[in-house]
C-alpha cells in the first residue's frame, strides 16, 4: 500500500465509507501522524523483538561521496582525508545504542562495511588487524568513510521520514522514492496505526469547530450555520 492509500482508507474507516467535499481533516496532517506511529511501532517492536523485517528497510541506491579534510575549522586543515556524503542521510527510527542504517557497503550490495562510533577513528592505528579496514560513522547527518578511495556506496536503512528517500535517485536518475512506492511499513501495522488514530487524532480533530466565519478564532456551537446544525443532528 501507498501512503496515500493508508491515509484515504484511515479517513474513511474514521467516516464509515461517507466522503465529503467539505472534509475539515486534512489529509497531509493525517500523512504527518502515519509516519509518527510508524516510528513509534518499529522502536517498540525493535526493542522487544531485535528483529528488523525488510519490508521496513530503504535503500538509497548510490550515495555520491566527495574527499573532505576531517578538520571542523575554518581555514584549518588537518592533512587528515576522509569521504563524506554529498547530501545529508535521511534521519533514522531510533533504536536502542545504534543507528537504524542496516547497510553501508559497496555498490554492489554485498559488502558490508563496518560503522563504527566517531571517537573511535582515534584508535584505528592501534588495531593490527583491522585497523585498516573501511570504516564507516555518521556525524550531523553525513555519511563519513575511511581506508576506501572510491566515488558512491550503497546505503539502506529504516528511515523516520520514509518520503525523504525522494532526494536520492537510482543509475536511471529515478528517485528511490515515491507517491506510488510501496510505504515501507508491514501490513500489522496498518492495522495498528488505524486504530490507534481512529480512537485518538482523528477524533480530536473531528471534535475542534473550524473558523468558517474568518475572524481567526474557532466558531462556537452558535456561529456554525442552521443547516450545518441540523446535518449535525441528522448524523
Amino acid at each position: 500500500m501507498t501512503l496515500d492509500e493508508i491515509a484515504y482508507n484511515l479517513l474513511n474507516s474514521f467516516r464509515g465509507g461517507r466522503s465529503s467535499q467539505d472534509e475539515t481533516i486534512s489529509i497531509d496532517q493525517i500523512k504527518f501522524n502515519i509516519k509518527h506511529y510508524r516510528a513509534v511501532f518499529i522502536r517498540r517492536d525493535y526493542a522487544r523483538n531485535g528483529l528488523v523485517t525488510r519490508h521496513l528497510e530503504q535503500d538509497l541506491r548510490c550515495i555520491e561521496l566527495e574527499k573532505v579534510d576531517l578538520s571542523k575549522c575554518c581555514g584549518i586543515t588537518l592533512n587528515c582525508p576522509a569521504y563524506r556524503s554529498v547530501k545529508r542521510i535521511p534521519r533514522t527510527v531510533r533504536f536502542n545504542f545504534e543507528e537504524a542504517i542496516t547497510y553501508v557497503g559497496d555498490v554492489t550490495g554485498l559488502k558490508r562495511f563496518q560503522i563504527i562510533k566517531p571517537y573511535e577513528v582515534n584508535y584505528l592505528s592501534a588495531d593490527k588487524y583491522t585497523g585498516k579496514n573501511v570504516k564507516a560513522y555518521m556525524i550531523e547527518d553525513y555519511l563519513y568513510i575511511i581506508n576506501l578511495n572510491a566515488d558512491f556506496v550503497n546505503v539502506r536503512g529504516i528511515f523516520e521520514d520514509p518520503e525523504e528517500a525522494s532526494k536520492f535517485t537510482d543509475c536511471n536518475n529515478a528517485p528511490c522514492y515515491t507517491d506510488d512506492s510501496p510505504f515501507p511499513m508491514p501490513m500489522d501495522m496498518v492495522q495498528a496505526i488505524t486504530q490507534g488514530m481512529i480512537n485518538g487524532e482523528l477524533r480530536l480533530l473531528a471534535g475542534t469547530f473550524s473558523d468558517t466565519s474568518a475572524d481567526r478564532s474557532q466558531d462556537s456551537t452558535n456561529s456554525i450555520p442552521q443547516n450545518n446544525q441540523q446535518d449535525n443532528k441528522k448524523d
